[in-house]
């Protein structure tokens, strides 16, 4: 809770200070710390023309099981090929799962990668968000990690000066599971000014769950703002310090105000100062703004409120999205499907996604959003193709699927191929590297460039990725 206890002044704007600390945005603060006025945030484009300005990441938390939605084998043995069965696409030659009917007709806009490959075996998108496959995968986030895409596009300086450069919704991904932190959306060893701007949620359900992980219930509510009450300790007093530890440095450096360094730390203070005082960033998550028709497309839950305040996130320019769907209730993930493979993705996550992809697309399209803006949407694994004991897939990161939507892709593009049972690609491996290499070449950022690691090592972003020419328009 926010703890009032410096005397009521008045800014030198004539802005109220107790106006000015409900103005909301914690993950922001990062933005007036000494490191991240410091740090130099020079564009790495090499003037390359940015194909997207904004990229939004669905990520499909658990798995995702690519035979029963993207890659089904219907000629496979039963035991492999499952219960669903493929119908036609839009896109000649293509079929997908029967529950999925909405996608099917949109698949001509798409690329459907289906043969991503790694050996990460985590629930963390740190892979997918990085192109990093290395480190401990059962520790939480670690201040070691690499940077996301999120907040590199922060460590650039994209989008505009009001609003943060990555926004992270519903809140940070393991909320769900006692606030286990997973890998991912973090500035990482760039440091956590450059963390995304996590929302809130507080989502309700209908009823319990009839088991602790199989049994998914949707989620209902919508991502919010944090506002300063939300941060325990943080007090006007400590506030006034960070700011009279700046102006500090302000007089200890005034004699040195020719150097370059200085005139990026102003450049940053302003930055953050807009950002706090803007009201464009709660304006986004306002879905009160949206007509009932628009509301009632994405859906009445916590990821269709998700999507639509991700879609008014890039609307309003910011670079980088990531909306996670976790279950929110007894530690499940929404598609760590080790036990009724097929009733959950029947019952929950495939009427679900059918319903929020097609959505977010035709909205984007209908905005004249989508060109300019790279729809991504995946898991950080795959599932087994043999079906065990219990009706499920078990977890398998050597083969997954990528939807790509929008934003300077190849539109009616199917990219690699598969075994007979979908268990290795065996046309065109995509590492998650090359992946994370593509979007930053989309949204025109050199997917080679470096930034240090915490012992002053050069980085490349994209961890040797390269982008995907195949996919790219």
């Amino acid at each position: 809770m926010l703890s009032i206890l410096g005397r009521g002044a008045t800014l030198c704007d004539g802005l109220n200070r107790r106006e000015f600390l409900r103005v909301g945005g914690l993950s922001l603060f990062g933005g007036l710390t000494v490191p991240r006025l410091l740090r130099a945030a020079e564009s790495a484009s090499d003037g390359r023309r940015a194909r997207a300005k904004s990229a939004i990441l669905f990520n499909l938390l658990g798995g995702p099981s690519h035979l029963d939605m993207f890659d089904m084998k219907p000629n496979a043995p039963a035991e492999v090929r499952g219960e669903f069965r493929p119908i036609a696409t839009s896109l000649t030659g293509l079929r997908i799962c029967e529950h999925l009917p909405n996608t099917a007709r949109m698949m001509h806009q798409a690329c459907l990668i289906r043969t991503i490959s790694h050996t990460y075996n985590s629930h963390d998108p740190l892979a997918i968000m990085t192109g990093f496959t290395g480190g401990n995968p059962q520790l939480p986030a670690q201040p070691s990690d690499p940077p996301d895409i999120g907040a590199i596009c922060q460590y650039l300086g994209l989008g505009p000066r009001d609003m943060p450069g990555a926004v992270c919704l519903p809140c940070y991904p393991g909320w769900g599971q006692e606030g286990y932190r997973r890998g991912g959306p973090y500035g990482g060893y760039l440091g956590s000014q450059y963390d995304p701007l996590f929302a809130l949620c507080n989502p309700t359900f209908a009823r319990e769950p009839r088991t602790q992980h199989y049994d998914p219930v949707m989620p209902i509510g919508e991502p919010s703002v944090p506002g300063l009450d939300s941060l325990p300790d943080m007090t006007v007093n400590r506030f006034d310090g960070r700011r009279t530890l700046l102006r500090q440095l302000d007089d200890v450096l005034d004699q040195s105000r020719r150097s370059p360094a200085i005139e990026r730390m102003d450049r940053f203070q302003q930055r953050a100062f807009a950002m706090l005082t803007s009201s464009k960033t709660r304006d986004a998550f306002d879905l009160g703004r949206e007509p009932n028709r628009v509301r009632d497309r994405y859906g009445r839950n916590l990821v269709g409120a998700s999507m639509l305040v991700a879609r008014r996130l890039v609307e309003a320019g910011v670079p980088f999205v990531s909306v996670h769907q976790e279950i929110f209730r007894h530690y499940g993930h929404a598609y760590d499907m080790h036990e009724n493979n097929f009733g959950m993705l029947k019952d929950l996550n495939l009427p679900l996604l059918d319903q929020v992809y097609p959505a977010l697309i035709e909205d984007l399209e209908a905005r004249g959003l989508l060109d300019s803006t790279l729809v991504i949407v995946m898991g950080e694994m795959g599932r087994t193709p043999r079906i065990n004991g219990k009706a499920g897939r078990d977890h398998w990161p050597q083969c997954g699927f990528c939807l790509l939507t929008g934003g300077g892709i190849r539109p009616g593009t199917v990219y690699g191929a598969t075994d007979q049972h979908a268990a290795y690609p065996i046309t065109h491996l995509v590492r998650p590297a090359d992946l994370v290499a593509t979007v930053y070449h989309l949204l025109g950022i050199d997917p080679h460039m470096t930034v240090n690691d915490r012992v002053g090592r050069p980085i490349p972003i994209a961890h040797g990725g390269d982008p995907v020419r195949g996919v790219i328009a």
